[in-house]
C-alpha cells in the first residue's frame, strides 16, 4: 500500500507540471481558438528571465512577478506583429507558425543561455514532509497547490467575468464579437498576454524540478497536449485533472504492468488520448461545438 501511494503522490507531482503547460495551451484556445504549439517554449523564455533577475540578485519571488509582466507584454506583441497576421486563415497555417515560433524561441533561450543545464532557485522550501506513508517534497506540494488556485482562477475568469466572457465570445466568432462593439485586436493580445504570464508561472514552478535548458519543456508538451485532448479544449479543470490522470496512471503502469514497464509508459498518455477521441471526441469535461450551416 505504501508503494502505491507513493505512485500516485509521484503521479500527481509530475502531472502538475503537464498542468502548467496544460492550462496555458486551454487559456489561449479559449482567447483565441488557436492551439498554441509555442507555448512551452514561451514558458522557458520566460523562466530564464526570471533566472536572469535572480542572477541580478532580485528575491526568487520578485524576479518571478517582473517575468510575469514582461511576459504579458511580449505574449501581446507576439499576437499583434505575428500571429494577427494568420489569424482568420487558414488554421494549419497558424499552427505551423507556432510550431516555427517554437523553434526560433527555443534557439533564442540557447544562443543568449547557453544549452547547459542551470539551477533556477525554488520558490519553496526543499524539505520533505510524509502523507500517509509517502514521502513528499514540499516544492512538488507547492507546485500542486499552486496548479490548484490558477485552475480556479481561471474557471473564475471564463465563467464569471466580463472579461472572460469577451474573449470566449472573440474566440468562438470575431466577426460577431466585433459587430457587438468589442475591441477585437486589443482582447486577443491580452488572451495571448495571459497565457503568457501563465508560461511564466508554469515555467518558474517547473524549472526548479527539471532543471532550466532550452528544450526543458519540450516532452512535458506533448503530455500537455495529450492532457488538453483528454480533458477537453474549453475546460481548465478538465486539462488539470487529465493531466493528474496521466501522471498517475503511467506511474501505475510502469509497476503493476509487466509488459509496459518504465519502458513504454510513454505510450499510456496516447492510449488514453485514443480511447477518450473515440469515445468523447469533445474530451472528458469538454462541451460539443455546435455549427450552423
Amino acid at each position: 500500500m505504501d508503494t502505491f501511494i507513493q505512485l500516485v503522490v509521484d503521479g500527481l507531482s509530475t502531472g502538475s507540471i503537464y498542468a502548467a503547460l496544460a492550462l496555458a495551451i486551454v487559456l489561449v484556445n479559449q482567447s483565441t481558438g488557436l492551439i498554441n504549439f509555442a507555448q512551452g517554449g514561451m514558458a522557458v523564455l520566460s523562466a530564464y528571465i526570471a533566472f536572469a533577475f535572480t542572477q541580478l540578485g532580485a528575491p526568487v519571488l520578485l524576479a518571478i512577478v517582473i517575468a510575469v509582466v514582461i511576459s504579458f507584454v511580449y505574449g501581446g506583441l507576439i499576437e499583434r506583429f505575428l500571429i494577427r497576421r494568420f489569424e482568420g486563415g487558414d488554421p494549419d497555417t497558424a499552427v505551423v507558425v507556432t510550431i516555427g515560433l517554437l523553434t526560433l524561441i527555443t534557439g533564442i533561450c540557447g544562443w543568449v543561455w547557453g544549452f547547459n543545464n542551470r539551477q533556477f532557485p525554488s520558490l519553496f522550501p526543499l524539505d520533505t514532509v510524509n502523507i500517509l506513508g509517502a514521502v513528499v517534497s514540499v516544492r512538488s506540494l507547492g507546485t500542486f497547490l499552486a496548479i490548484v488556485a490558477i485552475m480556479i482562477v481561471m474557471q473564475l475568469l471564463f465563467r464569471g467575468t466580463k472579461l472572460g466572457l469577451a474573449l470566449r465570445a472573440v474566440a468562438v466568432n470575431p466577426n460577431s464579437a466585433a459587430l457587438s462593439g468589442l475591441p477585437v485586436g486589443r482582447l486577443l493580445m491580452v488572451g495571448w498576454g495571459l497565457a503568457a504570464a501563465l508560461g511564466a508561472v508554469a515555467g518558474s514552478l517547473v524549472a526548479p524540478q527539471l532543471t532550466l535548458t532550452p528544450g526543458m519543456l519540450d516532452s512535458a508538451l506533448v503530455y500537455a497536449l495529450a492532457a488538453v485532448i483528454i480533458g477537453g479544449l474549453n475546460s481548465p479543470a478538465g486539462a488539470v485533472v487529465a493531466a493528474w490522470a496521466i501522471g498517475i496512471l503511467e506511474n501505475l503502469a510502469a509497476v503493476y504492468v509487466p509488459f509496459i514497464g518504465y519502458d513504454l509508459k510513454i505510450a499510456v498518455p496516447f492510449i488514453l488520448v485514443f480511447v477518450v477521441l473515440f469515445l468523447r471526441p469533445q474530451g472528458l469535461f469538454g462541451r460539443k461545438v455546435v455549427v450552423r450551416v
